[in-house]
């Protein structure tokens, strides 16, 4: 049986939206080169300017291919290219999904079996990116210069707005930190009797239980310590070595990676009750 998260149908969705992106793409830079062209601008130039753009499209793409990888688990492969073809980014789609399937009662370790909950997932990852498209132009620019008016009253309204942005930011990457080193999942699953039938409270309904599907331990904090580590050191290096100035919007992205080699790394060599040492029991209920 085809699983319907990898159904041709889905398959064929994915190949016109991503149709639709090259041809969007390479008309946008055909009109851009004639412009260029029109201006006055050399095709030496252009052609320099095509080929650093290509360039500094890598950094970003890896997050996005990270962001695949980690979604592919629950969701199949297709979904989340979908997604991340068009707009997205790592922090918006695994917490759209995962905030999805905690209310569910799924975690992206699992994957997702049930056709209702994928649909679902995949309608609040979608409204959730598709709504700034249309409440930006129509809002944005009116909050914008009035948030602008206000902070740039005088010295201390523009350090005030420096400090709420840095706060804003900081409250974001917290909550990621926090899910790391004390975060966990879980599942509902039906409670049964001794005899294996399924249990019911007075008013005739299901009882279930959560049960705990993943839990942040050591792994976790040993990964979370070396990712910090790697991007303080690639951010240093990048902003002392002139020649690799132009090489910081990489720092993230293998950063993450030479984590993720750590994570692997760690449970090889560490032993086995350190490894898989967490903090809430997997299997438990909670």
């Amino acid at each position: 049986m085809t699983d319907f998260k990898e159904s041709p149908i889905m398959y064929g969705i994915a190949l016109a939206v991503i149709a639709f992106i090259i041809a969007q793409s390479l008309f946008f830079a055909i009109k851009s080169w004639k412009h260029g062209k029109k201006l006055g601008i050399t095709s030496e130039t252009l052609k320099n300017t095509v080929i650093s753009s290509v360039l500094f499209t890598i950094a970003p793409s890896i997050s996005i291919l990270v962001t695949v990888i980690v979604l592919a688990n629950a969701l199949g492969i297709v979904l989340p290219w979908i997604r991340l073809s068009v707009v997205g980014n790592l922090a918006y789609e695994t917490v759209a999904a995962e905030t999805s399937l905690g209310v569910l009662g799924g975690s992206l370790s699992n994957p997702v079996d049930n056709p209702v909950a994928f649909s679902t997932i995949a309608w609040a990852m979608t409204i959730g990116a598709g709504f700034p498209l249309f409440y930006l132009p129509l809002v944005c620019k009116k909050l914008q210069m009035k948030i602008g008016d206000t902070i740039n009253k005088n010295d201390n309204t523009k350090k005030l707005g420096d400090v709420l942005s840095a706060a804003a930011f900081i409250g974001i990457i917290s909550a990621f930190i926090a899910r790391a080193i004390n975060g966990c999942a879980t599942t509902k699953e039906l409670v049964l009797d001794s005899a294996g039938n399924q249990m019911l409270n007075e008013a005739g309904e299901a009882i279930t239980k959560n049960v705990i599907t993943e839990s942040s331990g050591v792994i976790s904090i040993l990964t979370l310590i070396c990712a910090i580590i790697f991007m303080l050191i690639f951010t240093a290096l990048c902003q002392k070595v002139k020649k690799l100035e132009k090489f910081e919007s990489f720092a993230m992205p293998l950063a993450m990676f030479a984590a993720m080699g750590c994570a692997i790394l760690f449970t090889k060599v560490l032993p086995a009750e350190l490894s898989t040492f967490t903090w809430y029991s997997v299997g438990g209920v909670m």
